[in-house]
């Protein structure tokens, strides 16, 4: 045979080199390294498309860790917090009792201080028709008006001591008839009522005018040992 019909045989080389020369190889691309991070976002999100790796965010150990938002109190502030709402809880109670005395003495007494009563005493008087008293406080003036008998045209003023504390102009004043010297006449006693703080000590003070001819009239030095000497034994 000619050898112009003979088929070339490429040689190994030939094709290898046509290989390399016409087909493109296929390079594998080598798998990336993953984080940790990546790995976890998409364990939580499957099939979402992956932007990169997110920061992480620190963990917190419970163990250690003091919350915010909790405030720790030092005792002595408790303390001073029950001090002030016991002060506030004293001062309405002292308001709310001295609100009540002043209106229970508006009630009895009125405004000016008023008190009346009646009494035998000697003075055109009979238990049928007893003397007639007003006793006063006009603006911290102490006066008593008597009517003998209940007769008003004979009427009798006898004026007391002048009060000058804060607030005496609303102090009761009430009477009292008794025999303080022997002499079988009924004296006529003013008592004045001073409530202390909150009403808890009041303390009364009484004013002694002795019976005698038909009126009454503040009592003289010699009397007045007899007289402290009643008020002693009878308060």
């Amino acid at each position: 045979m000619p050898r112009s019909a003979l088929r070339h045989r490429p040689l190994g080389s030939d094709v290898d080199q046509q290989g390399m020369a016409g087909i493109t190889p296929i390079a594998q691309r080598a798998s990336r390294l993953r984080s940790p991070e990546t790995e976890e976002d998409e364990e939580a999100t499957p099939g979402a498309p992956s932007s990169g790796p997110r920061p992480k965010t620190p963990r917190l150990k419970r163990r250690g860790v003091r919350q915010r938002g909790i405030l720790r109190m030092h005792p002595l502030l408790y303390l001073g917090f029950g001090m002030i709402i016991m002060l506030v809880l004293w001062t309405l109670l002292t308001l709310a009792v001295t609100w009540w005395d002043m209106t229970w003495d508006d009630i009895h007494y009125g405004r000016p201080r008023t008190f009346q009563t009646n009494a035998v005493v000697g003075h055109n008087d009979s238990p049928s028709n007893p003397s007639h008293f007003i006793a006063l406080n006009l603006n911290g003036r102490i006066e008593v008006i008597e009517f003998p008998g209940g007769d008003a045209s004979k009427a009798r003023i006898y004026i007391g001591p002048q009060l000058y504390g804060n607030g005496d102009e609303l102090i009761p004043v009430t009477l009292s008839f008794v025999d303080v010297n022997g002499n079988h006449h009924p004296d006529m006693i003013l008592h004045f009522h001073y409530k202390g703080w909150l009403g808890f000590s009041d303390s009364e003070q009484q004013l002694v005018y002795i019976n005698d001819q038909g009126t009454f009239r503040p009592a003289r030095p010699d009397e007045l040992p007899a007289v402290q000497h009643y008020l002693q034994q009878h308060g």
